[in-house]
C-alpha cells in the first residue's frame, strides 16, 4: 500500500524557499569572495543568524499549519542539525589533510555545502518516490538507520569514529588521473592554466572531497528526517537550514568539537531510535494494535540524548585532565 505523503509545500512556498535559499548562498558567496581568516565575532554572528532562521520558520509553520506540523519541523531540524555537527568533525580532518589555508577554509566549506544541497535534493526526491511505492519503504529506511547506528557506535567504541583517508577516496583519485594538480594553492581559484594546459588546484580537490563525504552522510540523514516527517518539503527545508549554518558553525565549534568525545555514541543511539520508530510505523500499518512513537516524544528523546552525551563528554574530559600541581610545590621549585 503506498504511503500517504501529505505536504505543506505549495508551488508558491517552494518557489519562495528556493529563491530565499539562492539569495542566502549568493550573499555567502560574495562575502567569501575575498579570502580572509574568520574571526570568532563574525562566526558567532552568522551562527546566530542561521539559528534564528529555522526558529522563525517554525513559528510561521505553527501559525499557518498548526502545532503538529511545527513539532515535526523542529524535531527534523534537531535530528539534521545534530547529524550535521558530525559532518564538521570530518570537514575539520579534510581541511587539515589538504593543508587548506585558514583564509580559504570558508570558501571550501561554502562550495561543498552548495554541492551537498543539490545532492540532498536528489536524495529527498528519491526518498519520496520510494515512500510512495509502498509502506515497506519505512521498513527499509528503518533497517538502513539501525545498520548505520551499529556502525557508528562500533567505530566510536573502537576509537575510529572520525578517520579520513584521502588516498582511498575514489573521486580524488579519479581527478588526479584526469587532470594535473598544482603543487600549491592559487588563492580561491579552483582551476588555473599552467604550462599551456588547465590544472586543478588543491582547493578543487578539497571541495570535491567535502562534497563526496556528504554522500555518505546523506544516506543516513535523509531517511532519518523521513522518520520524523513524511513531508518532502519539510525534509528539504530541515536539510537546507542545517547545511546553511555549517560554514559559520565550523569556526565557532572548531575547538569545542574535539571535546565532544561521546557525540558519535549519541548519534548512533538517535539513528537507532528513529530506525525503530520507522519500523514501528510500518508495523502499525500491518498490525494496528502495535503502538507508534509520537513526534513530540521523539523530540524529547533526541534532546535528552544530546544533553546526556554533552554532559558525559564534559565529565570524561574533566576526569582525564591531569591534576594541577599544588601551589606550594610550585613555590618550592622556584626557590
Amino acid at each position: 500500500m503506498p504511503a500517504d505523503l501529505q505536504t505543506i509545500g505549495s508551488p508558491a512556498l517552494w518557489a519562495i524557499t528556493v529563491a530565499a535559499l539562492a539569495l542566502l548562498l549568493t550573499v555567502d558567496f560574495i562575502l567569501t569572495r575575498r579570502p580572509h581568516e574568520v574571526r570568532m565575532r563574525e562566526a558567532v554572528g552568522w551562527s546566530v543568524f542561521y539559528l534564528a532562521l529555522p526558529l522563525l520558520f517554525g513559528v510561521y509553520v505553527w501559525g499557518v499549519h498548526g502545532s503538529g506540523v511545527a513539532v515535526e519541523f523542529y524535531t527534523g531540524y534537531m535530528v539534521e542539525k545534530s547529524l550535521s555537527v558530525d559532518n564538521l568533525f570530518v570537514f575539520m580532518l579534510l581541511l587539515s589533510s589538504f593543508a587548506v589555508p585558514d583564509a580559504l577554509a570558508q570558501r571550501v566549506l561554502l562550495l561543498g555545502i552548495i554541492g551537498a544541497l543539490a545532492l540532498r535534493a536528489v536524495f529527498i526526491a528519491l526518498g519520496a518516490a520510494v515512500l510512495q511505492s509502498g509502506t515497506w519503504a519505512f521498513l527499509l529506511f528503518g533497517a538502513i538507520l539501525i545498520a548505520a547506528a551499529g556502525k557508528i557506535v562500533k567505530d566510536a567504541m573502537g576509537g575510529h569514529g572520525h578517520e579520513v583517508d584521502i588516498s582511498s577516496m575514489r573521486t580524488v583519485r579519479l581527478l588526479r588521473r584526469l587532470m594535473p594538480i598544482t603543487d600549491d594553492y592559487r588563492g580561491s581559484h579552483l582551476v588555473v592554466r599552467e604550462g599551456g594546459r588547465r590544472a586543478l588546484t588543491p582547493l578543487a580537490l578539497a571541495v570535491v572531497a567535502v562534497f563526496a563525504t556528504d554522500i555518505v552522510f546523506a544516506v543516513d540523514s535523509v531517511p532519518a528526517v523521513y522518520g520524523v516527517t513524511q513531508d518532502p518539503f519539510l525534509v528539504f527545508v530541515t536539510n537546507a537550514f542545517a547545511l546553511l549554518g555549517l560554514r559559520a558553525l565550523y569556526f565557532v565549534l572548531m575547538d569545542v568539537l574535539t571535546k565532544l568525545r561521546h557525540l558519535n555514541h549519541g548519534l548512533g543511539v538517535i539513528l537507532a531510535f528513529i530506525g525503530i520508530k520507522l519500523i514501528l510505523h510500518w508495523a502499525h500499518q500491518v498490525w494496528t494494535w502495535l503502538p507508534e512513537i509520537p513526534t513530540l516524544l521523539s523530540l524529547g528523546v533526541i534532546v535528552a540524548i544530546l544533553a546526556t552525551v554533552t554532559v558525559t563528554s564534559v565529565l570524561a574530559n574533566r576526569r582525564d585532565r591531569p591534576p594541577a600541581e599544588p601551589a606550594a610545590g610550585r613555590r618550592r621549585e622556584r626557590l
